[in-house]
């Protein structure tokens, strides 16, 4: 007789999967697209995969990328070295053409090349197109003391209508962190930001940011799961989390103000990182949430 153990484990997991489904049916989901998730071929197409099968079952993905190894690459090409406060990229007038060109011309366009081959229809678009990304310059605080990084942006509106367009109807839009101001000139924004801040303005249900960590983790060093934004506020205090974990957490709280329903933090370098956190019940990295409200009876918070 046929083993039908595998296929039946195959099953539970999409059984599993169905409330999430059926909790998210037509919700926004934005995904922070960037570190070794962008750099494997694997990763990659996992991702692209994970992204295509969102649209396909009626959720709405947004993607966001960074692209910060490419612009130090092409930037080395011409001899440029590249200059970094407290992470963010001091943006000379070159510095930001070169920006530009391989984020919107470049990285923005394999993105939405690699969807469009797994059956998605990806379309690429930056801030400046129909004024998605509105910004002025950003003042980074050193030691006290305002910081002029160059053409480092700070949104100050963000229009979605285009976004809403290409959401609720058969595309998936893929944003490459640029804005412009009010008098054209273009502003390199971090990607962590531009996705957080797009998620308040969409009203999204999620938003989840790929990274090089396995997600927020405990004093004992183990990965928490699901954490709500007082408690991270606490954690912060106590200097449990620290360096670059804080400003991802903290851009995760902004958006969890700003109406979206949880926030993610999962770790890029898994395959299929997102199916694993958005559709099973324990997921792979930390979720932050105002509050421990389930999507249904028996979810375990």
């Amino acid at each position: 007789m046929f083993d039908y153990t595998e296929i039946i484990k195959k099953a539970e997991i999409l059984i599993e999967a169905l409330p999430y489904i059926q909790a998210l049916a037509g919700k926004t989901v934005v995904i922070k697209y960037g570190g070794n998730a962008m750099i494997s071929e694997e990763l990659k197409n996992s991702v692209m995969e994970d992204i295509t099968l969102l649209k396909y079952i009626g959720l709405n993905p947004v993607v966001v990328h960074g692209g910060g190894p490419d612009i130090s690459r092409a930037l080395k090409s011409f001899g440029v070295e590249s200059e970094f406060v407290n992470g963010l990229r001091k943006t000379d007038s070159s510095t930001m053409e070169v920006a530009q060109m391989v984020l919107v011309g470049k990285t923005n366009k394999e993105i939405v090349s690699l969807i469009n081959q797994k059956g998605g229809k990806a379309i690429g678009l930056c801030g400046i197109d129909g004024m998605l990304l509105e910004c002025e310059k950003h003042m980074e605080i050193v030691d006290g003391k305002p910081v002029d990084l160059g053409f480092v942006g700070r949104i100050t509106k963000i229009n979605t209508r285009a976004l809403e367009l290409l959401t609720h109807s058969e595309y998936i839009p893929v944003v490459a962190p640029i804005g412009t101001d009010k008098n054209g000139q273009s502003y390199n924004i971090n990607a962590d930001t531009v996705a957080a801040e797009l998620a308040a303005a969409l009203k999204a249900e999620k938003l989840i940011l790929l990274t090089d960590v396995e997600g927020v983790k405990s004093a004992e060093d183990k990965v928490i799961h699901v954490i709500t934004s007082d408690e991270v506020h606490r954690m912060i205090e106590e200097k449990a989390i620290v360096g670059g974990m804080i400003p991802k957490v903290l851009g995760c709280i902004r958006a969890l103000e700003g109406g979206v329903g949880r926030a993610h933090i999962i770790d890029g370098r898994i395959p299929h990182c997102i199916l694993l956190e958005i559709f099973t019940n324990k997921g792979i990295g930390t979720m932050i949430t105002r509050q421990l409200i389930p999507y249904y009876e028996k979810e375990k918070l």
